[in-house]
């Protein structure tokens, strides 16, 4: 599968991270796009950067010559994770000042599956609005809430939980965590 995995400036780079750990791109051909402010956030969140598997390809957010910012050449997942409110509102709007809006909205044009991990917190009711705008253009909302029932000891532990849930909708088979599954009797 074409994956392209776009990173905002929302605190949560970890996130991006642990799912780039995950998809291998001997496997599927991941293709990484930055926000104008996530390499600041990156910086401060992850000291050494983002690490990148080999084979992983890098775009620029200034450029609209790539192949997803057309209809014609769409990835077959996008996941903007993590997904600042203020690019989450930009996508339910259709604004495409930039490639990884511009490939967002081809996404979304093409109903090819589009997967926004938002991060911010609290909520307003203008986030809300574009939440529902999101979802009736078929748009996926997996916001960074963790799960604590497999009683995770690390901080890495923890993200892997949204990150596993990601990847579930991604379609990748992955192995972090466990399942909720019946108890016993």
């Amino acid at each position: 599968m074409r994956f392209l995995i776009a990173v905002t400036g929302a605190s949560g780079s970890l996130y991006a991270q642990r799912l780039l750990d995950q998809i291998d791109p001997a496997e599927h051909e991941v293709h990484l796009m930055l926000s104008s402010y996530a390499p600041q956030v990156i910086a401060e969140e992850l000291p050494g950067g983002l690490q990148l598997r080999e084979g992983v390809q890098s775009h620029s957010v200034r450029s609209m010559h790539l192949p997803f910012a057309s209809g014609s050449n769409p990835p077959d997942v996008m996941v903007v994770i993590p997904c600042s409110m203020g690019t989450l509102g930009r996508i339910a709007h259709g604004l495409s000042s930039d490639s990884l809006l511009r490939c967002a909205d081809v996404i979304l044009k093409e109903r090819k599956k589009l997967i926004l991990v938002p991060r911010e917190m609290p909520i307003s009711l203008v986030h809300v609005r574009n939440f529902e705008l999101l979802l009736q253009a078929g748009a996926q909302l997996i916001p960074a809430n963790p799960t604590f029932y497999t009683r995770p000891a690390t901080v890495e532990a923890v993200v892997d939980t949204v990150v596993a849930r990601v990847l579930d909708h991604m379609g990748v088979r992955h192995s972090l965590g466990h399942r909720w599954k019946e108890e016993p009797e």
